[in-house]
This record gives structure tokens, sequence and C-alpha cells, in this order.
């Protein structure tokens, strides 16, 4: 998706862009992370007077995020880049992302980027375009401001890379080792997010359950960004099972500005597959996980708190069908999976396979109409209870941050459970980033539809 920033301004924004011709789009492919990482992109770039430009043909400068976890996410750039040099052969290009130091990428594109940036060398960007340098050399990137592109959610990256070397993953060869922020550096740019009215907060990692900075780990992280003075909502993403301790677990039932809403991606259902991926957990370790995970952050579900209807903790994760060697009994148990955890979101990807990965050696491949097959299937699994969770809310006031509108004007919203709502609103005077009492009226497979309630 494209990213674009634009100042308060903007009649002397188009006015200094067309004089100083130095303009930037950034177009990002793939995860939470790849945005934050965009938002520091853009802070430096205009740190060096480049201005925003919407149109991704006619920007002097085209940045690309990139995403190397699926083959289809890879692909896009493909396609895209060539595009963008025929229609604007002055453009200079900069790759950035999982893909920025991938030998066969390089190979298929060739000159046609300019510049190969992996973000831990965002530093050292003025040098690589020929300017002058911001004032500093091999500083942790994440260190660098953002230019955040809302003024009411923000990404707060506590760190980068990966450790674990799942058998499918790229993201390992990509970011590299795990290497985190200082807590006091997180809780800076916090506090300056929350003095400038920020309602909501993410802190994101490749793993945030492996964070440690001096003696402070994850659950003290999340407890002292937690205590900060303010009113706004708090979550965090993205966790790793093996890694999900029981500390943690109870300072997410003490924090009462955590959202509940937990990603817990399981990945397979199977104990052999699991062991195969490296993902060193069993299926019953992962359900004691979710039984701990209710128990604590369930303790006032059903209740009416300030006012408002407390849902129960909604649980998601990500699921892959289709990894080599998957037979249709292992299948069966990530069904199984399904079916006893009730999740209200799942993202399920048919496998496919990476470079440099343990799992592209590996034979015993599943067919593409398999793959296609199972994941029709855990879809409907999804659906089903995803209606019977929504169901629950029916007729019960909560409270939903705006964040979007439709084409027919309608809200888009989410709850603090993640749960998507479309609000109606005929006063037509609430606007995005306003949170909202809202009254569900009805509910689908994936969605939620209220209005404002009548005694806000």
């Amino acid at each position: 998706m494209p990213l674009f920033f634009f100042l308060k301004n903007e009649e002397k924004a188009d006015n200094m862009t067309f004089m100083n011709k130095k303009t930037y789009n950034i177009f990002i492919i793939g995860c939470q992370m790849n945005k934050s990482d965009s938002e520091r992109i853009a802070f430096s770039l205009e740190s060096l007077g480049y201005f925003p430009e919407e149109d991704i043909y006619k920007a002097s400068l085209v940045v690309i995020t990139t995403c190397g976890v699926r083959q289809s996410a890879e692909d896009r750039i493909y396609g895209l880049i060539p595009a963008v040099r025929r229609k604007n052969p002055e453009v200079k290009i900069i790759l950035t992302g999982c893909l920025s130091a991938e030998k066969l990428v390089k190979e298929r594109l060739g000159d046609s980027v300019d510049i190969w940036m992996p973000i831990v060398e965002l530093d050292n960007l003025p040098s690589l375009l020929g300017e002058d340098s911001l004032g500093g050399h091999e500083r942790d990137y994440l260190n660098l401001k953002a230019r955040y592109e809302s003024d009411f959610s923000a990404f707060i990256p506590i760190g980068n890379g990966c450790d674990n070397f799942c058998s499918y993953c790229y993201v390992p060869h990509a970011r590299g080792r795990e290497k985190y922020r200082d807590h006091k550096e997180i809780i800076n740019e916090a506090k300056d997010l929350i003095k400038k009215g920020y309602k909501e907060i993410t802190l994101i990692a490749q793993n945030v359950n492996s964070y440690k900075s001096a003696d402070i780990d994850f659950p003290k992280l999340l407890k002292m960004t937690n205590d900060l003075p303010g009113d706004f909502w708090l979550r965090f993403s993205t966790s790793h099972p093996k890694d999900m301790s029981d500390e943690l677990i109870k300072e997410m039932g003490e924090c009462e500005k955590l959202c509940h809403h937990v990603h817990l991606p399981a990945q397979a259902g199977d104990d052999e597959v699991l062991k195969r991926m490296n993902r060193k957990y069993t299926q019953g370790h992962y359900l004691e996980l979710i039984d701990k995970i209710r128990k604590s952050l369930n303790k006032q579900a059903g209740e009416i708190v300030s006012g408002f209807w407390m849902p129960p903790v909604a649980i998601s994760t990500d699921i892959i069908v289709g990894f080599p060697g998957e037979t249709e009994k292992q299948f069966r148990e990530t069904v199984k999976l399904f079916e006893t955890v009730k999740y209200d979101m799942a993202y399920i990807a048919q496998y496919s396979p990476r470079p440099n990965t343990a799992a592209a050696k590996m034979s015993d491949l599943v067919s593409e109409d398999e793959k296609k097959r199972r994941d029709e299937e855990l879809n409907d699994v999804l659906g089903r209870y995803n209606l019977e969770n929504n169901k629950k809310y029916l007729n019960r006031v909560v409270e939903v941050l705006v964040d979007s509108k439709n084409s027919r004007g309608e809200m888009i919203g989410k709850t603090k459970t993640s749960k998507t709502v479309i609000i109606s609103d005929t006063t037509k005077s609430r606007k995005i980033g306003d949170i909202l009492e809202v009254k569900i009226k009805s509910v689908k497979n994936f969605g939620l539809y209220g209005e404002i309630n009548k005694d806000e």
C-alpha cells in the first residue's frame, strides 16, 4: 500500500515542492513493521528537504518497502518497479525492506533499482542520496524520529530482527538477529505521543516477548507503558507462543489500558508439523496458553464497566496450510485447533517456499489445489465461529476508535478487541480519530454494524 504524508499547510507545501522538485512517494508491501519503518524513512527524507507526492509516477524519488514472507509479496515488485521506471524515466528508486539484500532479487531487477538499502542502514540515507548528513552516524535506525501517518494511532517499534529461525520464515535472513531498543527511548517516544493526544499506541517487533533492555523485559515494559499518565489504548504485536510467559499473561490482565485482543500465531495444529517448522511448542502447550490468557483477561467479561459492555478477549492467529509433508490427518489437527480455540480472526496463508530457508529444501510438497482446498475449509470454520463470537456483541454498547470512512460516508473503526465496526452517523458530526460510544445493531461473520449510542 502507498504511504503518503501531507503537511498541514498544503498550499505552502505545493509551492515549495514546485520550486524544490525534491518529492518522494513511499510504497509499502507487508506488515506493521514495514509501515513503522517507512514512517522513519519519511521523516529522514523530509529532513533532507523532500516533500510528499501522492502520485507514485510523478515523484522524483520512490521508496519501495518490500516484504519477503510470501512469493506473492515479492512478485509485486517485479511489476511495480518497471511500471514506475517506464512512466517516469528520471525517477530515482530505493528498495528497502526484507528483499533489499536478497541476491536473486538484485540479479532480477538489476539497474532498475538505484539504491539498495537494508533498513538498518537508514542513518546512511543522506550519503546514499548525496545529501548532507542528518547529524550523526551508525545510530540504531529505530531511534530515528518518525513522520507518523496518523495523528491518533501510532506504532512504536521496540526491536528488530528474529532469532527463532522457523524453517519456513525468511525474516531472520532479511532482518538479522534480534536487537532491542533501550526502554528509555521507547518510553520517551510513548510520552511524546501521549502529549500530542494520540489515542492508540501499539508496541511492535518481530517477537515482542523476547524484549530485553538491561533488567527490563517485556512484561515490565508493558507495565511501564500502561502506567504512563494519559487516556489511551495500548496494544502489542507480535508474540511467539514459546516466549509467552506466565508473568506476561498476568501483567496483561492487570494493565487497564491494554486492549483485550491477543494475536498468537499457531502456524499449524499438528505436533509433527510444528516440529518441522521449528516452532518449539506443541498443540497442547499452545492450548494451555489460550486458557491462561482467557482466565487472565476475562475477569470482567460480560460486565458493564464505566457504561460499556466488557467483551471476552479476542484471539487471532496466523496459519500456514500445505507445509511440505503435511498430510490430511495432520491438517485435521489444525481444523481441530480452530474448533477448540474458536478464533475471532485468522490470517491463513498457503505455503510458498522462501530462499535460504530450511523448508525450501524439504520434499513431499502439497499440491496447489490441495493448499487451496485446505485454505477454503479453514476459512469456512473461521467464519462459523466468527459469527458465533460476534453475536455476543448484539445490542451491546462498546467503544470504537474511528480510523476511516467508506464510499458511502459511513465511519469504520475498531473496538478494543479489534472487531471492525461500520457505524451509521446521521449527524455527520463525528470524525476520523474520534472514540465513540456505539450500540451494535447487527453482525456478520467478519464485521459488526452499529449506530451512535443515543445516550452518549
